[in-house]
């Protein structure tokens, strides 16, 4: 890129050009007007293309493209869900041009994920074994620098935060998960959609996580609808969020995601104690991190089943791409860490008001 691309790049209001995008998905036949008015997506398009080189050709990669890329991308990927809203919300969900878009963005982004990942090393040794080891070794593992400062130090504000990012995820549980479940039943899809029935509470509303979510929400007085906070998630978190929308949406991808299911499923227990661990200390009401006890005592299960229910038997199903689930497993390792250190810049700014 020359010094003058970079410099456009450099002042580029993305707000304004994401302002823009939304505008776009309320037109009432966003590929008509397209075609009739191309100039309405130059400066999209121009930003998208200098936002990926800034993101993931450059060296130094921008925070402020990144973000840019998944918001985008987000606002696209949403639409394969039903919101129980305005159905004109939906009238451009067939839309070529948000297929196009999205590809460019997913594709880039993609490889370079793909990038920061040794593949070679996925594919040497017994890939049971190493699932095996790698479960286990995760089962108990010593919390990191960002859990321990969330359990021993964050102060209600902090807290605040934290339930505030993870509420775009937690108020729209298990979602990506459904759209893996269709298809030739078998042992395999059984007991997916046995774990999925749970996290969904058994089709009982006042069992579902998402209602447990909304009573830590409203026990603290902050806003219970879902995405009320999404303007606050950092990028990494977000990337973690459409990384399952692009695995659930490839049936390609399916080893990939049943491995990122299975880190998830493994490691949420002892990431979620350190959780509970701080709303004790800070002495909110068991209403206020019921949500995590919850979720550990179900994910202590869930975690199992994933190995020897599901992993497994598709390791021995498809032993030429077994590898792809410690591909899905590792990466989904590497998002998680790339997300929790945004996460605990985001609380340190909570913190200092």
């Amino acid at each position: 890129m020359d010094t003058d691309s970079k410099q456009s790049v450099s002042i580029i209001d993305f707000a304004e050009i994401e302002e823009d995008f939304q505008s776009l998905l309320k037109l009432e036949n966003l590929d008509l007007a397209i075609a009739e008015r191309p100039d309405r997506v130059e400066d999209l398009e121009r930003t998208v293309e200098n936002a990926i080189q800034e993101a993931y050709e450059e060296e130094a990669s921008c925070d402020e493209a990144h973000l840019f890329l998944q918001r985008v991308l987000y606002q696209i990927f949403r639409m394969k869900l039903f919101w129980y809203d305005d159905f004109d919300n939906y009238k451009n969900e067939d839309s070529a041009y948000l297929f196009l878009l999205r590809a460019k963005i997913e594709g880039a982004w993609q490889q370079w994920e793909t990038r920061q990942l040794d593949l070679a090393s996925f594919k040497r040794g017994s890939i049971e074994e190493e699932l095996r080891t790698r479960v286990a070794k995760d089962l108990n593992p010593a919390p990191t620098a960002t859990e321990r400062y969330i359990s021993d130090e964050i102060s209600e504000a902090g807290y605040r935060r934290l339930l505030a990012i993870a509420s775009v995820n937690g108020l729209v549980e298990a979602s990506q998960l459904s759209r893996m479940l269709g298809g030739v039943g078998n042992e395999v899809q059984s007991m997916l959609t046995k774990i999925f029935l749970e996290e969904y509470g058994g089709g009982k509303l006042a069992r579902k996580h998402s209602t447990f979510f909304i009573e830590m929400l409203d026990s603290l007085g902050m806003q219970t609808q879902a995405e009320a906070y999404l303007d606050l998630l950092p990028w990494p978190t977000l990337a973690n969020i459409n990384h399952s929308f692009t695995l659930s949406e490839k049936k390609r991808c399916y080893l990939r995601y049943v491995g990122g299911l299975l880190f998830t499923e493994v490691t949420t227990p002892a990431a979620f104690k350190n959780y509970k661990l701080a709303g004790e200390r800070i002495g909110l009401n068991e209403d206020s991190y019921g949500y995590w006890d919850l979720h550990m005592k179900e994910d202590e299960r869930h975690g199992q089943w994933m190995l020897d229910d599901v992993a497994l038997p598709l390791t021995a199903q498809y032993p030429e791409q077994a590898w792809e689930i410690l591909m899905g497993y590792e990466q989904q390792r590497f998002m998680n860490q790339r997300a929790a250190k945004a996460v605990d810049e985001s609380l340190r700014e909570a913190e200092e008001g």
